[in-house]
């Protein structure tokens, strides 16, 4: 196959590439590898099982869309949130890009109310709370999706996309680049992984966006082709969940609650992520089985808690280059203890040094979520360092959100981000090999859905300008 543009995977970043240059009315020919379904095919099993059957891919981080779209589904509309971008292209253009990638959102039907925003007076109440108990208050504004419409929305960006020329293919993985005297030509996929369907594709650039499902697929890439490169950070946390009465007026005011703190004695970075209320804690499934835990929320359907993702940026030095695989190494050890379930553990059994039984779970406020969830005792996985920063943060947490700090507060373990390789790259995405472009959560320069479909925008702007 021939192609002006391969985009490897379908997320965000490079759904927005290509929609982008359709927008620019550029007639390159376009060819979209995704080894997921089409969004309209994503069906998590659950639902009806009650439990992760383990598909292979999973719905949850594989498909149109990538793993944001099915978790919540949140837009975050300031600059300060979503990565490194704004390091590499000036903070002035980044937030030019998410305004204009917002309007693209707002045209394909999202919705048009964001939170966040007309209670200045109890945002300083918020944030002199934050400020007194050593913590940065970040208050962004959000655009909240929600998991079924975000579905809607990107059912039709990828209608959108297929009835202008562009081709999807589903269910292939790109097994390789092809690259010859320090220029990539394009691809090699194969159907379903197997080697015996490999074929070639193409194209003049290629755009390699495959999120944190892909970042150790892309890390091993950059190490056998010197695609320049540096270890970043990588998150290791805790799913943290609470009743809704407990967040009410953080979540009534804010709606999602962006806290960043250095707790002593290591002064690692810990923050608050991906903020649910009535949200649900659930299950996604990464390569070889390894079972990590996220949240999500609806726009209609509600639970009686609210869940956010409390994570510890680890940054390591030489001699060590494997951050992703370390990561993986905590999820194994909690899978292998939860016997590869999600392991959930109150707060007050942490503080107490012991394990956190059923029954215990079942006299609790707070119900945990994600039913599935094997009670147990996440501190003999998890590293000291992270979990002493986690449980001094959480004590920091509750002068900002008194009950926060609760006995019964539920921890559930692992949680895990996937985007510690940061490609090298000039302010037009260039990296070092040419005509390869890196895009995205994968490129470790974005986190979360705005960021990278920014990112994606820029990318397809500058290919519609070079023909």
């Amino acid at each position: 196959m021939n192609c002006n543009v391969v985009i490897v995977g379908a997320g965000p970043a490079g759904i927005f590439t290509a929609l982008e240059m359709l927008r620019q009315k550029s007639q390159q020919k376009i060819i979209i590898v995704e080894k997921g379904h089409a969004v309209e095919n994503r069906k998590c099993p659950k639902d009806k099982t009650k439990k992760c059957v383990n598909c292979n891919p999973c719905n949850i981080t594989t498909g149109f869309s990538g793993a944001g779209a099915f978790s919540d589904g949140k837009l975050s509309l300031s600059y300060e949130v979503g990565g490194d971008l704004p390091s590499l292209i000036g903070e002035d253009y980044a937030q030019e890009m998410i305004d204009y990638t917002d309007k693209i959102y707002l045209e394909f039907g999202a919705d048009t109310k964001v939170e966040g925003l007309g209670q200045t007076e109890k945002v300083k109440e918020i944030r002199k709370r934050a400020i007194q108990a050593g913590l940065k208050l970040v208050d962004c504004p959000i655009r909240h999706l929600g998991t079924e419409k975000a579905q809607e929305i990107y059912l039709a960006i990828e209608k959108y996309l297929q009835e202008n020329g562009v081709e999807i293919l589903f269910g292939y993985d790109c097994h390789d680049v092809i690259l010859e005297g320090g220029k990539c030509l394009g691809i090699t996929i194969e159907k379903n992984g197997k080697p015996e369907t490999r074929e070639e594709i193409f194209a003049e650039n290629t755009v390699i966006a495959t999120g944190r499902r892909g970042a150790e697929w892309l890390e091993k890439l950059c190490a056998k082709y010197d695609i320049a490169h540096a270890p970043g950070t990588v998150d290791i946390g805790v799913r943290v969940e609470v009743r809704n009465e407990i967040m009410e007026d953080v979540n009534n005011v804010l709606y999602e609650s962006k806290l960043i703190g250095y707790p002593q004695p290591f002064k690692n970075k810990v923050r608050t992520f991906c903020q649910n209320p009535g949200g649900f804690v659930s299950q996604e499934n990464y390569d070889d089985d390894l079972a990590v835990v996220n949240g999500h929320s609806y726009k209609n359907l509600k639970s009686e808690n609210t869940n956010l993702a409390i994570l510890c940026s680890h940054d390591f030095t030489e001699p060590f280059n494997q951050p992703i695989e370390y990561a993986k190494k905590v999820g194994e050890l909690t899978n292998m203890l939860g016997d590869g379930r999600i392991i959930v553990q109150r707060y007050g059994d942490i503080l107490d040094g012991k394990r956190t039984w059923e029954k215990e779970l079942s006299r609790s406020n707070v119900k945990p979520t994600l039913p599935d969830a094997v009670a147990g005792d996440i501190t003999s996985a998890m590293p000291y360092r992270a979990m002493l920063n986690i449980i001094n943060f959480i004590q920091a947490v509750d002068h900002v959100v008194p009950g926060f700090a609760a006995s019964e507060t539920l921890l559930y373990s692992p949680e895990l981000k996937f985007y510690s390789n940061k490609v090298k790259m000039d302010k037009d995405f260039r990296t070092n090999v040419e005509g390869l472009f890196c895009l995205g959560d994968s490129s470790g320069w974005t986190r979360g859905l705005m960021m990278a479909s920014a990112m994606g925008v820029i990318l397809g702007q500058k290919l519609a300008e070079s023909k």
